[in-house]
């Protein structure tokens, strides 16, 4: 792994030149009380500013503090005109402009793509407070207002969106996102470094335009810089010899020593750059043009961009855009633990800001009693955006830090119980999980290190988090610790005893986990473990509650109409779940998400966690209202509304004998009144009485066991 300098390297010579401001400026009164004449920096959110670390910025704006800059928040700013950006002037250095911690499309619209009502990240939870793509309206409103200002775009949807990519709600490939923004840069990922360096370089005058060499950063440039080599793979790779050297497709590494530097600038791909130099070697991708006319361009490009993420070993990417190059620099350094420990406690009140009043914001209601002790995820996921935003190297904060956050939120959050939401990140038990070698994970080019099987050089010992765990429940005036984030249960089972202090002490009932799918099909597709590994997490969760003298329930959490999903595949997930006793709540249908490689089969019908070729394995993809409305329906078998669908499509399939009123049979043959057709010619028995929850054993339960929970769902929604 490539060694970084220190996020704090700056700071001896800034830190001593402002204080920490109760909370970042909103407005020019709240400047004036600092005794700011103007602000440094500028971050415009598309979220309410709820100054707590769960929000990116922020996690950027304190942090921008704490290295002596001056930082002013403006947050949900009208768009329809230029005021609410001028309220705070100019910025000395630059804006940084951010949709919020979601990508503003998949905020605001549904995986059918009907417009949502609400906004999590919105005081009161009201819909309808940021405008569609919100970093590019937001930049072009600051361009309306300040023509001459610098413009730092980010945040998870600026990071997705950081070349030519499919967007799924116009069902079209769209430029890369920094050239429809109008802006001076682009930051992607874990974004502290790079903002950090940019504000300190622009501070010293350089010029923007300069600020090429960062990495996690994306700029646009004329023309290759001078000594670099050029790895044209703008077409379809075709077959090699039998041993062919290393190229940007391959999963290990080019060991071994440089070769010379070869008399021309660009090589043809077929040629397979042999010992390439990496730290000057770029990899053309196909333009803009290439992938927006030619789908399975679009999924060659895909691959090479997932096989080039590991910081360790990953290359410079560029495609062009009309007369211009976009050009990505390699993703950034993980951040040591030193600096997650730093970072996660900075002086955050912990709380929006007071101009909301008593407004709930219900993102904010949801995490504020949780901590964050992890980054990054190395399961892969082809249709999840954490890898391609956060990475995956998993980053992890310090015990002694995580207990330190435990303190403060006892001591200083108004509401606080005793007990805490959660104790994770993207996944919850990935924490100071790594490659056992330093060398080889810099070398490793694996999509995922535990697909199709944990990888040998992995570590799977939970131990660190176990006592993590032990020690935050043993904090005096903590009652409860849950844990809220997935649990990845193929990690899981093997380290039994996490399993045990997990079921035992840190389940409020119900865990949520997520097989998403039981057909090889889709989960080879999606890159999850079989449903085997599932059952075994199951074996040893009810075996432990039971010790415990618990009454625990698994939620299992499964994805609809994912590529490679077949009617099959649904019918035999929707009979797993009848034999199980399962009745799903809510359903999810896939959503393709920008940049993700589940997109990119969405999008062309190919495999890229393989070859992509013009002969290369086909993906079969569901599309199209009908057939994604009926992958929805089969995970909710149960739901009378939808029967007629379902026993069109079972007579569809030849099984019509799963039609019926017996146990054996997936829905009836007669339709409650109210909810579609009725059956001719018989008569309709009574409807079953609506289930109270998402598994069909509870109602069966203990009376006092059904009215603990209820308690507990009310005291912690």
């Amino acid at each position: 792994m490539q060694t970084a300098p220190d996020l704090f390297s700056h700071r001896k010579f800034w830190a001593a030149r402002f204080g920490p401001a109760p909370f970042l400026p909103m407005s020019r009164a709240e400047m004036d009380a600092l005794g700011w004449d103007s602000c440094d920096v500028i971050l415009v959110t598309g979220d309410a500013y709820v100054d707590h670390p769960s929000f990116g910025m922020a996690i950027i704006g304190r942090l921008l503090e704490g290295q002596g800059f001056r930082v002013g928040m403006i947050a949900q700013p009208d768009w329809d005109s230029t005021g609410d950006f001028r309220k705070l002037g100019a910025p000395n250095l630059f804006f940084g402009i951010t949709a919020g911690n979601m990508d503003s499309m998949v905020n605001r619209y549904t995986a059918d793509r009907r417009i949502r009502s609400d906004d999590a990240y919105t005081p009161g939870g009201e819909g309808g407070k940021r405008p569609d793509r919100s970093v590019i309206v937001y930049a072009q409103r600051v361009r309306e207002a300040f023509k001459d200002a610098t413009i730092v775009i980010g945040g998870i949807e600026a990071s997705l969106r950081r070349i030519a990519h499919f967007d799924y709600w116009s069902e079209k490939v769209r430029r890369s996102i920094l050239l429809d923004a109008k802006a001076d840069l682009l930051v992607y990922g874990n974004a502290e470094r790079a903002v950090v360096e940019i504000a300190h370089r622009l501070a010293k005058r350089e010029p923007v335009a300069s600020i090429t060499d960062l990495r996690g950063t994306v700029s646009v440039r004329r023309e290759l810089p001078e000594g670099w080599i050029e790895i044209d793979s703008t077409h379809l790779d075709t077959p090699g010899p039998l041993n062919p050297p290393v190229d940007p497709y391959a999963m290990e590494d080019n060991a071994g020593t440089k070769a010379p530097r070869p008399a021309t600038n660009v090589v043809r791909f077929e040629r397979r750059v042999k010992n390439a130099d990496r730290e000057r070697s770029v990899i053309r991708l196909p333009a803009y043009d290439q992938v927006a006319g030619d789908p399975v361009l679009y999924a060659h490009a895909s691959r090479i961009l997932h096989v080039e993420s590991n910081p360790g070993n990953a290359r410079a990417l560029v495609q062009r855009h009309g007369d211009s190059d976009v050009w990505l620099n390699p993703p950034p350094i993980p951040l040591t633990t030193k600096e997650m420990d730093a970072i996660y406690e900075l002086p955050y009140r912990r709380m929006p800001h007071p101009a909301y009043g008593d407004a709930k914001i219900p993102a904010y209601e949801m995490i504020r009693f949780s901590i964050a002790i992890q980054r990054g995820c190395f399961g892969g996921c082809t249709f999840c955006s954490i890898t391609e935003h956060e990475g995956r190297i998993i980053q992890s904060r310090s015990e002694d830090s995580v207990i330190r956050e435990i303190e403060t939120i006892r001591d200083t959050v108004p509401g606080f119980t005793g007990v805490i939401s959660d104790l994770g990140g993207p996944t919850a038990n990935m924490y100071r999980l790594a490659c056992k070698s330093r060398e080889i994970e810099s070398a490793c080019r694996r999509p995922s290190c535990v697909y199709p099987g944990i990888c040998p050089n992995l570590n799977t010992d939970h131990a660190p988090l176990v006592k993590l765990y032990q020690r935050a429940r043993e904090v005096p005036g903590i009652k409860k610790v849950l844990i809220a984030s997935g649990v990845r249960y193929d990690l899981a089972i093997e380290s039994p005893e996490y399993v045990k202090e997990l079921a035992q002490h840190h389940v409020g009932g119900y865990l949520k986990i997520a097989p998403e799918a039981i057909g090889e099909g889709p989960l080879s597709k999606m890159m999850k473990p079989g449903v085997g590994a599932y059952h075994r997490f199951k074996e040893l969760f009810d075996r432990y509650s039971k010790e415990a003298g618990k009454e625990q329930y698994l939620i299992p959490y499964f994805i609809a109409a994912h590529p490679g999903t077949t009617d099959a595949d649904m019918l035999e997930l929707a009979l797993w779940l009848k034999k199980n006793g399962f009745r799903a709540d809510q359903v999810q249908a896939f959503l393709p998400s920008p940049m993700a490689t589940a997109t990119a089969m969405y999008h062309s019908g190919k495999n890229p966690l393989r070859r992509v070729s013009r002969e290369s394995e086909d993906v079969i993809v569901p599309k199209g209202l009908k057939v994604r409305r009926l992958h929805k329906a089969f995970l909710r078998y149960h739901d009378a509304n939808n029967w007629p669908a379902l026993r069109e499509a079972l007579k569809r399939m030849g099984r019509a004998d799963l039609i019926g009123p017996g146990k054996r049979h997936l829905v009836p043959a007669w339709q409650p009144a109210g909810t579609g057709e009725q059956h001719e010619g018989r008569r309709r028995p009574q409807a079953a009485k609506p289930f109270r929850t998402q598994h069909t054993g509870l109602p069966d339960a203990p009376r006092k066991t059904r009215a603990r929970e209820a308690a507990r769902r009310k005291r912690h929604p």
